[in-house]
């Protein structure tokens, strides 16, 4: 985490604070891993956002849109753990579940 200084985690954070109650209600969260040299952030999704077969969307439309909107020096935002929805491991949380 070469950039990260506390100034720029923080407004990562604040960026996350403004998606995490989505994140949250669904059972999961997002946590920042690392930042490159190329300013692309690196997260891993946490509860039920890591198996879920939708977080590919909920990291582009979501996670990643709120922190570029409002950390604009990030290019990108990378996730360790995306569950494909192929995945037979993929689990929607127990709220989206009918």
């Amino acid at each position: 985490m070469k950039k990260l200084t506390p100034s720029l985690k923080k407004r990562i954070e604040e960026a996350l604070n403004s998606i995490r109650p989505y994140l949250e209600a669904d059972g999961g969260d997002a946590r920042i891993l690392d930042l490159n040299d190329e300013m692309v952030l690196t997260i891993e999704f946490v509860g039920s956002c890591g198996t879920c077969p939708m977080s590919t969307m909920t990291l582009k439309a979501g996670v990643e849109e709120s922190i570029r909107r409002l950390v604009p020096e990030i290019k990108a935002v990378d996730c360790v753990n995306l569950t494909s929805p192929n995945d037979p491991r993929a689990q929607l949380p127990q709220n989206m579940v009918r």
